[in-house]
């Protein structure tokens, strides 16, 4: 495909997949959290990734309360973004392992990125309204409470300072730096 037509129709193909991912990984995390699925936000994200996950949960069953079939989602979506990607660019070969590693990567560098993304907002609704009853603040709660809970018992009560988000943030930080390198030297290295 020509150059000009190229970058637009790559952009929007990883947008499109990359926000699919983001709704798969949001239900995965839901129901890790024991989130409450009658919140209107929850139910928004079940009917918008029930069509993928149904025929997948028939072959793949979860293990110890986590949905595996949504992991395999999230990382076969990963893999076809890079190979359409690699396609538009006018490579017809990508090998499997290289999309394997790279698809995992690119989740998990993802999943890391969604929540510090959700930590500062709910810090910032936390100076902004405190008090919101609102169905997207709720979601954040339970996305963040499994994460926070255990550092806030951790620090010493500041007289109502929550430095967590904080810990939280600095944590998410250091695990990229320890988990990445290691991950990305398992990459092989493209041919030709």
């Amino acid at each position: 495909m020509n150059g000009y037509l190229a970058n637009p129709i790559t952009f929007l193909l990883e947008t499109l997949i990359t926000l699919y991912i983001l709704a798969v990984m949001v239900r995965f995390l839901l129901q890790w959290a024991r989130a409450d699925f009658f919140n209107p936000i929850s139910q928004a994200v079940v009917k918008v990734t029930q069509p993928a996950l149904r025929p997948l949960r028939r072959v793949i069953p979860g293990y110890r309360g986590l949905d595996l079939a949504a992991v395999v989602l999230m990382i076969l979506l990963q893999m076809l973004s890079l190979y359409l990607t690699y396609l538009i660019g006018g490579n017809y070969v990508l090998p499997v392992g290289y999309a394997f590693m790279s698809a995992i990567i690119q989740v998990l560098s993802l999943l890391f990125t969604l929540y510090t993304v959700i930590i500062i907002i709910q810090v910032i609704m936390s100076w902004v309204n405190p008090h919101s009853h609102h169905p997207g603040v709720a979601i954040l709660h339970s996305l963040t409470d499994p994460i926070m809970s255990p550092i806030r018992r951790m620090l010493p009560d500041l007289g109502g300072l929550d430095l967590s988000p904080l810990v939280a943030l600095l944590g998410i930080q250091v695990l990229r730096m320890l988990i990445f390198p290691p991950l990305q030297a398992l990459v092989p290295p493209l041919t030709g």
